[in-house]
């Protein structure tokens, strides 16, 4: 049986205190209204959001699955370790900041800066899945991992924003969609992905379906780009020099 956290009125410490703490391995928090840090660090748990959480949920997550009834504010999934956040709405910004392993599902959008500063090592390729669209700087110094946009909704208009994976220089980014990323720096290299390609996406984009209850079949029989560092062209100015 779960332990219910009835988070109203409740400071965001003390929630999260409450969820580290539970004896059960399935927490509920009811009544999440912008507290902060939900999940932070947690490992072992499954912990079901409903409402609205704060900046920063899950954290340096560990093994521990997140599922959000709702949207998620900003930081969503800074620096996870290990782990799935699962997002039944949107995001804010830098989702998925600095992540090293785990997987993120949004069933929406995202805003900006998602994904910024992703990193992978040997096995340890995070992934985030973006239903929606995303705002601008998708990717930013992305250093491994993957990003899909799948712009369902938003078929024949750009599904990111501005400057998609400006620092780029490791990882991959899939955008289902027919029209090139605007304002893409020559850094980053833009070609229509080959069915090879949607391969590697294959099992995140079926497990997005499973989750959101859409056909995976008809989204991977759409267009897709696919946008990797263009290693002829590196980025030479990224650290001062003395």
């Amino acid at each position: 049986m779960a332990v219910k956290i009835n988070a109203s009125g409740m400071h965001y410490k003390d929630v999260n205190e409450a969820v580290r703490k539970a004896a059960e391995k399935d927490v509920i928090v009811e009544n999440a209204l912008g507290h902060r840090y939900i999940g932070d660090g947690v490992t072992d748990k499954n912990i079901e959001i409903l409402g609205t959480p704060g900046n920063g949920l899950g954290a340096y997550l560990n093994k521990c699955t997140i599922i959000v009834r709702g949207n998620a504010q900003d930081a969503t999934g800074d620096t996870m370790n290990q782990g799935e956040i699962t997002v039944y709405g949107c995001v804010g910004d830098a989702c998925g900041y600095g992540m090293r392993d785990g997987r993120i599902f949004v069933k929406g959008d995202a805003g900006y800066r998602a994904g910024i500063h992703m990193k992978e090592y040997q096995e340890h390729i995070p992934r985030i899945i973006i239903g929606g669209r995303t705002g601008s700087f998708l990717g930013e110094y992305q250093a491994g991992g993957r990003i899909i946009v799948l712009g369902l909704g938003f078929e024949g208009r750009q599904c990111v924003g501005g400057y998609c994976g400006t620092g780029m220089h490791g990882g991959k980014i899939f955008l289902r969609t027919d029209m090139m990323p605007i304002a893409l720096p020559a850094q980053v290299c833009c070609v229509d992905a080959a069915p090879s390609d949607l391969d590697e996406i294959r099992a995140d984009v079926c497990d997005y379906a499973e989750k959101f209850g859409v056909d995976a079949e008809a989204i991977l029989a759409s267009h897709f780009y696919m946008l990797t560092p263009n290693s002829a062209n590196p980025y030479t100015q990224l650290y001062v020099n003395h």
